[in-house]
This record gives C-alpha cells, structure tokens and sequence, in this order.
C-alpha cells in the first residue's frame, strides 16, 4: 500500500484511492463541495486544491532535509484537485499550508460573488456547507461592488424539489446523482459562464422515487423541500437517530421534531443497508404516520360505546375479560409493524398466560412497491424479527388465515391485536370482528379495527419509544425516542429540541400534544401481571436482554453492541461487520 503524508502525518493508503478518499479513511477531511463518496468526479469546485509533493533528492538519490530535519519537499507548481488526484508511494500533501488556505480564501470569495446571501429566509441555513466554509475557510470580505446576477427562482424541478437558480453553486452534484444513482438523467447545465443554471430537459420532471436525495447532498440551499419549506429553522429543531418503518429495508434515519411533532425525515448512513440515502415515501409518509389520527389515553367499551378511562381500570377490563374466556377460544396477533421486544412480549403472553397457540401476524407484501435499489415488497418493517422471536402458530395452533372461518364458526371468543389493522389484510376479516365478544386492541392510530376495540390501548410509536428492528437482511437495528409522551418526558428532556425544552407556557412552539401512550411491552406486561404473572420488565432494555438469553438467534446481542456496529446479523452477532468510513456530507449540522 503506498505511504503518504498529510500535514506531517504518515499514512498507508489503499492504490487506485484519491488523496480526499485517503484523507477521509484516516480522519482527515479536505474541504469541498462537489464531491461526493458515492458520486463520480467532477472536480468543478476547486474547493479541494491542495498543494502537491514530493521528498527531495540530491544528485546522490538521497532523501534531502533542512536543518530542522524536515523532509525538502519538491512541490508540484500547479496545485491539485484532492477529489481526482490519485495517490502514490512517498506523496506529500498539505492542505493547511499558506498557498492552500489561499486557494481556499479564494474560491470562497470566487462562489460568494453572485450568491445572494439570503441566509434569513433560506432553509438550509444552519446546516449548509457555504455556511460553514464561509465561518472556516474564508476571509469574511468580498471585492465584488457590481450587481449580482439574477437566475430563476421558485422553479419546480419534480414533486418534491425546488429550484433557486442564485444559490447554485454548479457543483453538479444533483445531475450525478440523477444519472448515476436515480438512473433518470433529466438534469442538466444550461447556459454559460456566470449564467449558468440547471433544468429538466423538455417534456420531462424529475420525479424518480428517490429525488428527495438531491435536497441532502446539495452543499446549498439551492435544492428544497416542497414538504418541508419554511416550516421550521434547523435549528429549532431536534434530531434522533432511527430507523425508517416504510418496508423492510430498515433505512437508517434521523427525525426531525419541533413543538413534539415530526417535521423532517433525513437519511442517515449506513453502509450496511441503505449507504446515503432513502426513499421519498419514507421520508413523506412517515411523519403522518406519527403525527396524525393517534390513539390517546386506554378506552373502555361502555354501553356499546368506547369511553375513556385510566390505566389500571383498562388492564383490569382486559384481563377480566381475558381470563373468562377458554385458552382455545383466544387469538393473539402480532405485529410486523411492532417492535422485536413488543412482539417478544406478546409471544411470552400468549404461550405462558393465555396458554394459547393461536398466534401469528399479517403479512403486509406490496409487489408494487419493491425496485432494485433499496425499496422491497415487504411494507412492514419487522416481520421477520417478529416471526424470529415466536410470533407464529404453534404445534396446534391456528394462523390469521384461518381466523374468519373460525370466528363464524364462533371458535374465536377473545381476540389480541397488537399494532395492526384487520382491513389491512381483508375486507371480510374486518367485518367478522363483530362477531367476536372480546377485542382488546393495542394500537397507535385510530384504526377500523381500533374502533372496533373492547379495550384499546394506545400504543407508544417507533418515534416515541426504544425497540429495535430486523430488517429483510436480517439484521437487527435499534431506534430510540425522538417525540416526548407522557410516560418518556421525564428522560426526555436531554433530546427535545432547545424551542421544546425551554419554551415557556405561554410560548406557540412549546405546547405540542404529549400523548398518553405507552411501549407495547409495558403494556402486555402489566396485563400479564394482572393475570396473575410475575414479570419483572422495566425497560425495553430488559426485554431485548430476555430476547438475547432465550432465542438463539439474537445471541452476543446487546443494545450498545447494536449502537456500535449500525446493527448485527441475527446468528452472526459474534462476528460483527465493521462499521467502516461514516461520510457526513455537512459537518455543522444540528443533532
């Protein structure tokens, strides 16, 4: 491997590497704006220019040194673009000398001239990468006293994104992200010189399911969010590292959350799953989801009406109910939209309390939706990790496809629904529900079969408790609270948003709603307790351990191990993947 030296600093680097890529594999990041670890090279930006060297020689073909002992370095004359620069054996690099601080200095002063510095009203301020070199790599002053030029603003590039011509800085990143990555090349320079903007080629729209991605990589603010335009500052904001529930694929993602509602979906690296990026479903449906028609404080069916009541009077109305009726007679339905621990939880229920083995799940499969590059068929994100930890018929049991027939039958007294809806997977099935004397349902939304509920709990959301994953590559991804209910706010306050956690009474963004919800663990378990049972669980922690010692799959699992390696591989746990190179494409972004 050949050995370089950046800034002093010996390094191995792998052959065929760029300096940039080196750099960045040992910790070291060059500025720049149109590069990008999965994109091509364009080296348009020049932000990158390093100066290049090598080690001295004499006439003898020995390595010279000044009389401090410094290597004499033999400099390129030109500097050198980091990105296309390839690197090889005895390179000496600097990227914080004098000469290069001013090609820095210089084409921060270069890129500013028609920018329009409109920072108080642009959504990318507070995390955009001009921002950022302008506060670190940048004189502050400008030269220029003519006239900016004007280009096209407000301009509708796809559903999704919009234009500002006069913040684009022609990196091109977008038009390679397009071509290369959507496989929809309809972006495209127009026009020359300082007039230069980028369109969609006639008759076309840049409308690829992945589109939104363009927003995050644009070092400006050039490329929006239709969704998200000046909804909030980033600032204001608080972001929680999670995983997206869209499909299986299991994206690793960030939520965005002011006033305890989820603002902004962002994808978040994980070279193991979904690299940089994410789908536009994910990141527009999954707020919704979240934020609207949610469940509310446990209910009571009274005099054919739900009702509301406390805690302790609906797990007393559900366990009462639950133990009349004959374990035979008794369904239980996980979910694939719950989490491995809520699962855990109800499978141990099931088999331990209600001493039945009619359990299984719905399957939600979309043949529609799957394509070749993240998104699968699978629009639920953990069937496989519910059906790992024993959510399925067992030796005598009944599964959801038999349950219509059987209710009619009137072999069905009691049924369990954990996070999901029976309209989801039949119209028919749902409307059986009727004809079943006990429905306790534990749910997030307010749902037909919710509506339908004896007792229905209102179940904590991925975005509101900790849990974790398994995803279709059979790797098990933990997720942690970004929205604040009324069980998590006491160990919330560290997360919330600056706005959220010292916003006053009186003050708009600090009263959003805080739901009476709760994980779907605690609940089964206060129910099992009910019933007669001694669990001991205090924490989601303590189920995933109970999960860890009792199904061989999850085995070497623990939540900081999953935290450390972006997730394990059921079986595989003992033999983690390196989490390998993070690359953060802005750097000064809130978290």
């Amino acid at each position: 491997m050949p050995q370089i030296i950046i800034d002093g600093q010996k390094i191995e680097a792998a052959a065929g590497k760029t300096i940039i890529e080196a750099a960045l594999d040992n910790g070291i990041t060059i500025p720049h704006f149109c590069w990008h670890p999965a994109l091509s090279v364009a080296g348009n930006c020049r932000m990158c220019l390093v100066n290049v060297g090598m080690h001295k020689k004499d006439a003898d073909g020995a390595l010279m040194f000044d009389d401090s002992g410094a290597p004499v370095v033999n400099w390129i004359p030109k500097m050198q673009i980091a990105c296309a620069t390839p690197v090889g054996e005895g390179m000496i690099v600097d990227t914080s000398g004098p000469k290069t601080v001013g090609a820095q200095e210089a084409v921060m002063e270069f890129l500013l001239i028609n920018h329009p510095l409109d920072c108080p009203i642009c959504d990318e301020a507070g995390q955009c990468k001009l921002q950022e070199y302008g506060f670190t790599h940048s004189k502050g002053t400008s030269r220029f006293d003519e006239e900016k030029t004007h280009k096209p603003k407000r301009v509708q590039l796809g559903p999704e994104i919009m234009f500002d011509g006069e913040r684009c800085i022609s990196c091109s990143r977008c038009i390679r992200f397009a071509d290369e990555v959507a496989h929809q090349p309809v972006l495209s320079f127009v026009r020359r010189g300082d007039k230069v903007t980028i369109e969609t080629f006639p008759d076309t729209t840049f409308d690829s399911p992945y589109s939104m991605n363009v927003i995050d990589i644009c070092p400006v603010g050039a490329l929006t969010s239709i969704d998200f335009r000046f909804k909030a500052r980033v600032w204001e904001m608080s972001f929680t590292d999670s995983i997206c529930p869209g499909c299986a694929r299991g994206c690793n993602i960030k939520i965005g959350v002011m006033n305890n509602e989820v603002l902004r979906i962002d994808p978040r690296t994980n070279m193991h799953v979904n690299t940089y990026w994410m789908c536009d479903h994910g990141r527009i449906s999954t707020p919704a989801k979240i934020n609207e028609h949610r469940t509310d404080g446990p209910m009571v069916r009274r005099n054919g009406a739900l009702v509301a009541a406390t805690w302790d009077e609906a797990v007393a109305a559900a366990a009462s109910a639950l133990g009349a009726v004959k374990h035979q007679d008794i369904v239980v339905l996980g979910s694939a939209h719950a989490s491995n621990e809520d699962n855990f939880a109800l499978s141990r229920f099931a088999a331990e309390v209600l001493k039945t083995t009619n359990i299984d799940l719905i399957k939600h499969n979309d043949h529609s939706f799957g394509d070749n590059m993240l998104r699968v068929n699978d629009v639920s994100p953990n069937a496989i990790g519910a059906h790992a930890v024993g959510v399925k018929p067992g030796q005598g049991g009944h599964s959801v496809d038999q349950l219509v027939e059987r209710i009619r039958n009137r072999h069905v007294k009691a049924l369990v629904v954990l996070e999901d809806s029976l309209d989801t997977y039949d119209a028919t099935t749902a409307q059986a529900l009727a004809d079943v004397d006990t429905l306790i349902v534990l749910s997030t939304r307010m749902t037909s079969t919710a509506n339908a509920a004896t007792v229905l709990f209102p179940l904590a959301s991925f975005a509101e408790s900790t849990g974790t994953f398994t995803n279709t590559l059979h790797r098990v991804q933990r997720f942690t609270p970004a929205v604040v209910t009324k069980e998590n706010e006491r160990y919330m306050g560290m997360k919330m948003s600056r706005w959220d956690k010292f916003g006053a009474p009186n003050d708009r963004w600090s009263n959003g709603v805080r739901r009476d919800a709760r994980s779907g663990w605690a609940i089964i378990r206060d129910l099992a307790n009910a019933m007669g049972a001694a669990w001991a669980y205090r924490s989601s922690e303590d189920v995933f351990n109970d999960i860890v010692k009792h199904v061989s799959e999850f085995r070497h699992m623990s939540y900081e191990l999953l935290d450390a390696y972006h997730g394990l591989v059921l079986g595989k746990a003992d033999k983690p993947e390196p989490v390998g190179v993070i690359y953060e494409s802005h750097v000064l972004k809130p978290n």
